[in-house]
């Protein structure tokens, strides 16, 4: 569907939760727990962090005060869209022993239909990427598809850059082209508050019709284009993608893998914060009197110890191993299973490792050595003759 430029103001997003409730939706988006701005259920735009921001780095995470009264002025936070999409804790089934030995199982209750607010780009592409994982291969996810099938998406394009964000070297932000309902831009202009809208679906435009808005007039579309180039020239990471694939497959045994691990402490954070990781392991349980039993599908890590267990050991027992594992499934053979890489620059790794491990700076230093030039600058089998 073609983009159209409207505006709304803070009463017309007010006016979008409640008109998303009033069709059923769950209503997902930012709001502040325990220090931090996560994705939960909103009642109303009361619920939204107004006028609070982040500041981010490796390893560091803080709330501040803006003097506005913004409404999504920060960046990616600890949890992401995944938690909703593919929970951390699912129950698969749970059933008891019936009356004749015969195994009567509880009917499990249909997952919410979900709309979420505040979406960002790299998010946005994080959430096509496990599509493609869980619902675009001949193996479904049929839990994910629930969840995922019928979601409303709205989503707010980036006004600042994190320190730990990266996403425009991945080409997954700050700006939304394609992918949601509705997709919003923050602008302030002389105590104006207001929303740049771009309707990207019919039913979108279906909801925007309920709410009080207007045109978008040359001002708006220029303030958002001026809020969207800002936040681009001021990414607080950057990595280079150039054959990023090759540059890890020929540097499986370079020196930094030994020098990283020496910090990694294998707890697992960057798998978890990350939108697109999506390990799992299962659990059975039964009651003492082998009268109920139940499983669940629990996140896993690529970092545990457990997760490369076959028969006879693991096959990744080094720190080392398994970080190296985790970046080169991420960045490289990733683009093999599914056809992109693994990373849409959102910088939670960064920001949550506990050491400040950054992905970016891991593969900068890998390709200022590469062992491949290093090689040829020593006269070994790629030096000229």
């Amino acid at each position: 569907m073609a983009a159209a430029g409207f505006v709304i103001g803070r009463d017309g997003l007010g006016a979008l939760i409640e008109a998303l409730r009033g069709r059923g939706f769950t209503v997902i988006g930012p709001t502040v727990r325990s220090q931090a701005i996560v994705y939960e259920e909103l009642q109303s735009v009361a619920d939204l962090p107004a006028g609070l921001t982040d500041t981010q780095d490796g390893g560091s995470y803080r709330l501040s005060e803006r003097e506005d009264g913004a409404l999504f002025a920060f960046n990616a936070g600890p949890n992401s869209w995944k938690s909703h999409l593919f929970p951390p804790t699912l129950t698969l089934w749970k059933g008891r022993r019936g009356e004749d030995g015969g195994l009567e199982l509880e009917e499990q209750a249909p997952p919410p239909r979900y709309a979420f607010i505040g979406v960002r780009s790299c998010d946005l592409h994080a959430i096509a990427i496990q599509d493609r994982v869980f619902i675009g291969d001949r193996y479904v996810d049929h839990d994910y598809e629930a969840r995922r099938r019928d979601a409303f998406i709205v989503v707010v394009n980036c006004g600042k850059a994190g320190g730990t964000c990266f996403c425009v070297s991945m080409g997954t932000g700050p700006k939304a082209d394609s992918g949601f309902d509705l997709a919003l831009t923050e602008l302030f202009e002389d105590g104006e508050h207001r929303f740049l809208v771009e309707v990207g679906s019919p039913r979108g435009q279906e909801v925007l019709d309920e709410l009080p808005h207007r045109p978008a007039g040359a001002a708006d579309e220029e303030a958002a284009q001026a809020v969207i180039e800002q936040t681009a020239a001021s990414m607080g990471r950057t990595l280079d993608t150039d054959d990023i694939k090759g540059l890890l497959y020929a540097n499986l045994e370079h020196p930094r893998w030994d020098e990283v691990s020496e910090r990694c402490l294998t707890c697992g954070n960057c798998t978890m914060v990350c939108p697109t990781c999506f390990c799992s392991t299962v659990e059975d349980v039964t009651d003492l009197a082998g009268g109920e039993a139940e499983r669940t599908r629990l996140w896993d890590s690529c970092f545990t110890l457990d997760h490369s267990y076959i028969h006879g050991g693991n096959v990744r027992e080094t720190g080392r191993s398994r970080y190296r594992q985790w970046m080169t499934h991420k960045l490289a053979s990733w683009i093999d299973q599914f056809g992109s890489s693994g990373c849409v620059g959102c910088g939670r790794c960064i920001t949550w490792c506990p050491v400040a491990i950054d992905i970016t700076e891991e593969a900068a230093a890998i390709r200022a050595t590469d062992l491949r030039d290093l090689a040829t600058a020593n006269g070994g089998p790629d030096a000229d003759d």
